[in-house]
């Protein structure tokens, strides 16, 4: 029988989960904003396509990086949800 608390510690799961395998990439690309905005502003250049090449050039480089990790956590993840399925 599936209780409230199963629920909850599923979804908590679920959000963990998600916040491992996205904050890499999140803060990656936030500091790389950051970094290009500071440029911008001391160099006078408001355009707006200068900081999407750089983060998005960030990001990938970060998929690359981090794949592994990310497809550790996805993978334990579902490994878990299966097992709990298994109980149930």
């Amino acid at each position: 029988m599936l209780l409230e608390t199963d629920v909850i510690e599923i979804v908590h799961q679920a959000l963990m989960v998600t916040f491992k395998v996205s904050a890499p990439i999140l803060i990656l690309s936030m500091i790389v904003g950051l970094v290009i905005s500071v440029l911008q502003t001391t160099t006078s250049i408001q355009e707006q396509t200068l900081t999407f090449v750089p983060k998005l050039l960030a990001v990938f480089i970060a998929i690359a990086f981090f794949f592994t990790f990310m497809l550790h956590t996805i993978v334990d993840y579902t490994r878990d949800m299966y097992t709990w399925i298994a109980r149930f």
